[in-house]
């Protein structure tokens, strides 16, 4: 149910800046994901559908588990082996991540799309320099031509080669449905075998009572002797310990605990031998009642094994008569379209080496052309006689300077203040030298930049060199805020802060210059200080080079610095999606209240609520809604269905049958609402004290 609030709170909550939601850069539709575990298929992400929209950030805020995580990791395509996508797409410039090539997706990640992880120390290798770390994309790409060719032929390439794909996409699946049959059968086979096992040691135990209650008074005697030794133990303790009050140290202490210590082991150890035997002794039944039940149980779980194959044999012959008929139709249309894919593939490499080598061609033209003209800059320059022996000297003098200094310098390298003397020293005496050089040498000097300039240009069409590589480096480093970037360059991991490590990572992943930042809980391992200047070099980063971002966290008070859109995820599914200050100011899941309830603030007065429980078992998700167990506020029809979306407005939806048309009125918790008020109340202030600065 909606708070009550005035015109101008809803209002203030309904603003949108439509500027904001130009086009879609990636679409995320009906994901389902699931893990193969030896207990059984986990269902980490069950529907999630969301949209990404150029430039904004949209945040994924939920517990350890909700599966934040894992729909980030799918869009990535680096998903564990043990993953089974069961159904879903994830669209990226016309194309579905889900069913493209490996090659395809190596064009895809990291130039398109670019992650940053939660640990950055277990993100970087701990024995190369982070200067060679962030080069390494570009070095792994640094044949520009090859790229263009690359960029030239891939959309034919990428047809023929997603043809591939989609004929074994639709096999695999077929194919992961059936293994899936497989799974629950062997799964169920191994639960069948385990039961019957510990029936029959039980039968085992119950058939032999008289030795199972001689071999408990063995351990009860036992038990009894090991607590005096540990009684006899505990007082010399105490004794040894009024001795070294009065200033006698006899130093046994240490000996008599590790000797309790390894009694109260003994005693642990006899205690589950002695509740064992207790389990099957202690039953409520008699002897003969106990046996007649296990061997009920023995023949219906033996019957239940012996009719599996007979219970799955429907489904799995279904399944197998599916991938039959998928194999033939996939094969079938591949070969169809293949042959025409396969010609205009052929074609296009041929016309993308001619362009390549034309524009290779074009490239060194305009080389040679751009050297010539400052060549003959060059050759117009003239310095007077004077001005040229004075340049000679000043050489001169700048080499003996250096000598000298840099000679100083090494000799008290391991006396602090002597060597910051010389280094001062050396950098007076060169301050008047240098600067005179450079005034008389200036029209060279920026000859020599437009040498470089030219050079540069060139190798960035044609072959990226290490030297251009770190000077690309060196400027994204400076970008991130790492001070020092030529020193920083050629230090290790260790050498660096945990900001400074999530700084190298968020540089790494700018070397590619994506268009879509994924952002995993980047700020979890930092304090608070630091945790600041993350989200606020993020934020940056996103406004100067217009990117988009995924930003996936468990603390609203970083969503609110962040977002534009908000996704609430709990048990693998979205149960509220809206606008920023939608779901801040006007939540209506019962899970988005809970969140809010335990964010600590310091203008709260009421205590903070924790969420009691723990997230559901998605091994076995509940039938309702997976939130019910722990949620105060519960329907009956929370236990027994799941809710669909309901919409609140176009941009907002939550997935809670509190606005079931009907539904008892409830509003949020007192201390939600409190926060909710205040917080509009700030910002309608704010606003009309900047109305009247005006």
């Amino acid at each position: 149910m909606a708070m009550k609030l005035n015109d101008a709170q809803r209002a203030l909550i309904e603003e949108f800046d439509a500027s904001k939601e130009q086009e879609k850069v990636l679409e995320v539709k009906d994901l389902v994901i699931s893990f193969k575990t030896d207990n059984g298929l986990v269902q980490a992400v069950r529907g999630v559908s969301f949209d990404l929209y150029k430039q904004e950030t949209l945040c994924i805020v939920g517990e350890s588990g909700s599966g934040k995580s894992v729909t980030s990791k799918t869009i990535m395509g680096i998903l564990s082996n043990n993953a089974v996508i069961q159904g879903g797409q994830v669209l990226y410039q016309g194309e579905d991540l889900l069913k493209v090539s490996e090659e395809e997706f190596h064009r895809i990640r990291g130039h398109k799309i670019g992650m940053i992880f939660q640990d950055p120390l277990s993100s970087l290798n701990p024995i190369v320099k982070i200067g060679k770390q962030i080069i390494e994309t570009m070095m792994i790409n640094r044949n520009a031509l090859k790229n263009r060719y690359n960029d030239l032929i891939a959309p034919e390439l990428t047809a023929y080669k997603n043809a591939q794909v989609e004929r074994d996409y639709a096999i695999s699946h077929a194919q992961s449905e059936l293994d899936t049959v497989y799974f629950h059968k062997n799964n169920k086979k191994e639960k069948l075998e385990k039961a019957i096992a510990e029936d029959k040691a039980r039968k085992f135990d119950l058939s032999n009572i008289d030795k199972l209650s001689a071999k408990q008074k063995e351990f009860e005697a036992e038990m009894a002797a090991l607590k005096a030794e540990e009684d006899r133990i505990v007082a010399a303790i105490e004794e040894e310990k009024k001795q070294e009050a009065h200033g006698n140290k006899l130093g046994n202490v240490v000996a008599y605990e590790k000797q309790r210590s390894k009694i109260i082991d003994k005693e642990e150890r006899l205690q589950m031998k002695l509740d064992a035997i207790s389990a099957t002794t202690k039953s409520g039944k008699t002897i003969e009642e106990q046996l007649i039940q296990i061997e009920t149980d023995l023949a219906n779980k033996k019957a239940e094994l012996a009719g599996l194959n007979e219970e799955f044999a429907p489904e799995i012959a279904e399944k197998k008569a599916e991938l039959a008929r998928i194999k033939k139709e996939a094969r079938a249309t591949y070969k169809t379209s293949a042959p025409a894919l396969k010609t205009a593939l052929a074609a296009k490499k041929k016309e993308a080496k001619a362009d390549c080598k034309a524009f290779k061609a074009e490239a060194k033209k305009e080389k040679e052309a751009g050297l010539k003209a400052i060549e003959e800059k060059r050759a117009n320059i003239k310095l007077s006689p004077e001005d040229e022996a004075e340049l000679k000297q000043l050489k001169k003098q700048i080499s003996l300077i250096r000598l000298k200094y840099g000679f100083l310098e090494k000799l008290c390298y391991f006396l602090p203040k002597l060597h910051q003397k010389f280094l001062a020293k050396g950098d007076e005496a060169l301050a008047e030298p240098v600067a005179r050089r450079d005034e008389i040498a200036k029209p060279y000097d920026d000859l020599d930049k437009e040498v470089l300039e030219v050079k540069e240009t060139y190798q960035k069409k044609v072959r990226i060199t290490t030297a251009l590589a770190k000077k690309r480096a060196l400027q994204v480093m400076k970008e991130v805020g790492i001070p020092q970037p030529e020193k920083r360059f050629y230090q290790y991991p260790f050498q660096f802060s945990g900001g400074m490590r999530q700084r190298i990572v968020i540089a790494i992943a700018l070397t590619a210059a994506p268009d879509i930042l994924i952002c995993d809980e980047p700020t979890t391992a930092l304090d608070v200080t630091i945790q600041a200047q993350i989200l606020e070099l993020i934020n940056r980063l996103k406004e100067e080079r217009h990117l988009s971002c995924i930003f996936i966290t468990h603390d609203l008070g970083v969503v609110a610095n962040m977002a534009d859109r908000v996704a609430v995820m709990y048990a693998g599914k979205i149960v509220e999606y809206g606008r920023e200050k939608e779901v801040f100011f006007d939540p209506r899941h019962p899970y988005t209240w809970a969140l809010l309830s335990s964010i600590p603030d310091i203008d709260s007065k009421e205590k903070l609520e924790a969420i009691p429980g723990t997230p559901p078992d998605m091994i076995y998700p509940p039938e309702g809604d997976a939130f019910a167990e722990r949620n105060k506020y519960a329907l009956g029809i929370d236990f027994k269905a799941e809710p669909p979306f309901f919409k609140i407005s176009d941009s907002h939806y939550a997935a809670t049958w509190l606005e079931y048309p009907g539904a008892p009125d409830i509003e949020p918790p007192l201390i939600v609402k409190t926060r909710i008020l205040n917080a509009l109340n700030d910002e309608m202030e704010k606003r009309q004290h900047e109305k009247e600065n005006q």
